[in-house]
């Protein structure tokens, strides 16, 4: 065993690329969440979109529309909890707990006849003059599209809820839904807004596992990711920065173990394999047994339903 035989660039650029579904998921949740409504059917959304991308990905032969697909995908269902949580008036942590059973039932029958199929490549870009720097250019300047793009939704959905009116709004519906209301403000319409942009960037997530970071299709290849990404808002306070900063720890402990794993060190490689999720476990723990308290930033109306009155 030698430690020495980790490339560090090559480790925190893996980090980058296994971090990204997680920011994306997650950052969808976050929107979700600051609208007043708890999904815990992210897993699920994931799963489909992951499934859907590959499939038209490989049907068409491009992985960016195989991502399209996977967005849209992921919006479809979370249109459907929507619908239920919004208009039927269903439980909110029920509803999202069977659309995750749905979403891997579903994803399992669509995805069977793909198993084993190699999907098309998303190409690297290379920012140039950045990428040629040494060490820092092949850690942070040549990644996918995908990995840019994520950057920079994480700026995006921060300047949208705290600078932006229609952010701020969205915001105020998740504080409190009955005093929105009486300011004429229209909390369904906004808050079906925000879980079909959570469900979008869900599937989002779903489809770079099954188009980038695992190029083809796998029963079950979420493997969690969705409850670490509800797991990561909570973590963050319900904050887009410190979201990136979160998945990023989630990923390098990933990336980490594997690399301890291929350097033959003299760890169970089940202790290896559960120390992401237990370190996730670990932090949301310390989070809310200390000062900084995990549930600063919650939405006022996380998780209550909203019954409209004239």
């Amino acid at each position: 065993m030698d430690l020495l035989e980790i490339n560090f660039a090559v480790l925190v650029a893996s980090l980058i690329v296994a971090s990204t579904p997680l920011v994306l998921a997650a950052l969808g949740e976050l929107v979700v969440e600051k609208s007043g409504v708890l999904n815990l059917g992210v897993e699920g959304m994931m799963i489909i979109g992951a499934v859907s991308g590959f499939i038209v990905g490989v049907e068409t032969g491009s992985a960016y529309i195989g991502m399209i697909a996977a967005a849209i995908a992921g919006a479809l269902l979370s249109l459907l909890f929507a619908f239920i949580v919004l208009i039927m008036q269903a439980n909110q942590v029920a509803s999202g707990l069977a659309l995750t059973i749905f979403g891997l039932g579903l994803a399992a029958l669509m995805g069977h006849p793909y198993t084993g199929i190699k999907s098309p490549q998303i190409q690297t870009i290379s920012i140039p003059f950045l990428s040629d720097l040494p060490i820092i250019g092949q850690m942070f300047f040549q990644h996918d599209l995908i990995v840019y793009l994520s950057l920079i939704a994480v700026f995006g959905v921060w300047y949208f809820l705290s600078r932006m009116r229609l952010g701020l709004v969205l915001r105020a519906v998740g504080e409190d839904h009955d005093v929105a209301h009486s300011l004429g403000y229209r909390v369904i319409s906004i808050r079906f807004l925000a879980i079909t942009f959570g469900g979008a960037m869900a599937g989002v997530g779903g489809g770079y596992l099954s188009l980038v970071r695992v190029p083809q299709w796998t029963e079950g290849m979420t493997a969690g990711a969705g409850w670490i990404a509800l797991a990561l808002v909570v973590f963050s306070g319900w904050r887009p920065g410190r979201l990136l900063i979160g998945a990023y720890i989630f990923g390098g402990i990933t990336i980490l173990q594997l690399n301890l794993q291929a350097i033959g060190v003299n760890i169970n490689i089940a202790i290896l394999s559960m120390a992401p999720y237990l370190a996730t476990i670990l932090a949301l723990v310390l989070i809310s047994s200390s000062g900084l308290h995990g549930t600063r930033g919650a939405p006022g109306c996380l998780g209550k339903s909203f019954v409209k009155t004239v």
